[in-house]
């Protein structure tokens, strides 16, 4: 007869220990991946494009653009024939006409200086002390004419108005050669006077 060793049960507790080991460490990663996501949903997403910052450097101004300049003659300048080469064409040039109306609104109330002559004088309106008096180009002559207008210094008192310098006559008159400086005024195509406004006057 053959006697077989009868078999040791085997204890169901160590299974058990370890099988209740490895459910807690479960557990325990399963908590841990549940807090690490919910932090990683908490966590803003940081921005790939740069953040703007308020300059505090000043926004460079504008350069001035410079004013164009001007053609026009200052009005403190007195025109001559040497400085201003509308006053010597007309100076030189016709009586009347277009291009003495043109200087007469270009200049108007601009100082003009030139050498003229007395050509004629006549009372005001009948007045004894008051002179409308006419003013050529150039040296007094009955036969020559010089060219130019016929300038006009209207209801003017010889003594007052004249602005008389230098060497001064008892008496001014017809013939009488000038050196004048005047103010502009208007120009009268009717009459082709040039109107002026004495500034100062020598007789030469």
């Amino acid at each position: 007869m053959t006697f077989r060793k009868p078999k040791t049960p085997v204890s169901w507790k160590p299974f058990a220990v370890i099988g209740g080991a490895l459910a807690v460490v479960a557990i325990i990663i399963g908590v841990n991946v549940a807090l690490s996501s919910d932090d990683n949903d908490a966590k803003p997403v940081a921005s790939t494009s740069p953040m703007s910052t308020p300059s505090t450097e000043k926004e460079p101004r504008p350069e001035p653009t410079a004013a164009p300049e001007s053609t026009a003659v200052p009005q403190s300048v007195i025109l001559t024939t040497e400085n201003n080469a509308d006053l010597a064409a007309l100076l030189a040039g016709p009586q009347d006409g277009p291009t003495v109306e043109a200087f007469a609104m270009k200049y108007d109330g601009q100082t003009i200086e030139f050498d003229g002559a007395i050509g004629a004088m006549n009372p005001h309106d009948g007045y004894t002390t008051r002179y409308d008096i006419l003013i050529s180009v150039g040296d007094y002559s009955e036969t020559q004419s010089f060219g130019g207008p016929s300038f006009q210094f209207r209801d003017v008192n010889v003594t007052n108005d004249l602005n008389l310098s230098g060497n001064i006559p008892d008496s001014v008159g017809v013939g009488n050669n000038l050196h004048v400086v005047a103010r502009v005024g208007a120009y009268e195509p009717d009459t082709a006077l040039f109107l002026l406004d004495p500034v100062a006057t020598q007789v030469r």
